[in-house]
């Protein structure tokens, strides 16, 4: 991760942490503070409540660093619970409103979302204020030419994560470096 910053790559930590008090406030300082695994953003888990995140949340900020939390994820299992009612509205629309007032309140940009590619139903982001990660774009069956305006997404708000679909490439450096340009042509319309 070091050698990537130090290159100017932006590091983004699939850890999907969520927890409650010191071990969360440990998670924080790992992976947003001033650590060796500290990442530009990481994923988090709010299945613990929303509000078990404010110490990753207020570390993420306080080191201008991103925060993604897991809202609509592209694994079946996951539908049971993010589709749940919670007062009249799905769980995951219920942690998109939650992650958007948390950039009322820090700022746009810091906190983001993570949405299947391949979903069909999708929360309502118009009002996110911060990026969305979209796993699932080539090998899990998610389209670029579908994600355009994905949950009401303004132009440049999708990031969409393409990893197998590169890499099965391989091992060929020049073919996975070409099946990445090609993935990224394919996308370059969401940077509206």
């Amino acid at each position: 991760m070091a050698s990537l910053r130090d290159a100017g790559v932006l590091v983004l930590a699939d850890a999907k942490r969520g927890d409650i008090g010191s071990t969360m406030a440990a998670y924080a300082a790992a992976w947003t503070g001033d650590s060796p695994l500290a990442a530009d953003a990481v994923t988090a888990s709010p299945y613990l409540g929303f509000g078990s995140l404010q110490p990753l949340l207020d570390s993420a900020a306080a080191h201008g660093r991103g925060v993604f939390v897991l809202a609509a994820t592209s694994n079946p299992e996951g539908a049971s619970v993010q589709r749940a009612d919670a007062a009249g509205r799905p769980v995951a629309q219920l942690i998109v409103d939650q992650a958007a007032a948390a950039n009322r309140e820090v700022g746009p940009g810091t906190v983001g979302v993570v949405v299947g590619a391949t979903l069909t139903e999708v929360p309502d982001l118009s009002a996110l204020g911060g990026p969305v990660l979209v796993p699932g774009v080539g090998f899990q069956g998610g389209r670029p030419d579908a994600l355009g305006g994905l949950g009401g997404a303004a132009p440049g708000q999708l990031l969409p994560a393409v990893s197998r679909d590169v890499l099965r490439a391989g091992p060929d450096v020049a073919a996975v470096h070409a099946a990445g340009e090609r993935m990224r042509d394919a996308v370059a319309y969401l940077a509206g």
